[in-house]
């Protein structure tokens, strides 16, 4: 059996045209992916000011979500 060698432009242009299709075809899998890292990104900042900032008491969290109805 022979084997075929590709050559890495061949094989570049192959996986390009076979992402862009994907991403043609399934946009809201990028948007969906796009939305959770930025997601992430926000958590992970929350969570980086609220560790250098001061403690809560229980009370003034529950003032705060009761607020928000």
């Amino acid at each position: 059996m022979a084997e075929r060698l590709i050559d890495e432009e061949k094989l570049k242009s192959i996986f390009k045209n076979a992402i862009v299709e994907v991403l043609q075809e399934r946009h809201e899998l990028l948007r969906s992916l796009l939305d959770e890292a930025i997601e992430d990104l926000a958590l992970a900042r929350a969570i980086e000011q609220g560790e250098s900032s001061g403690f809560a008491s229980r009370q003034e969290v529950l003032v705060i979500f009761e607020g928000q109805k």
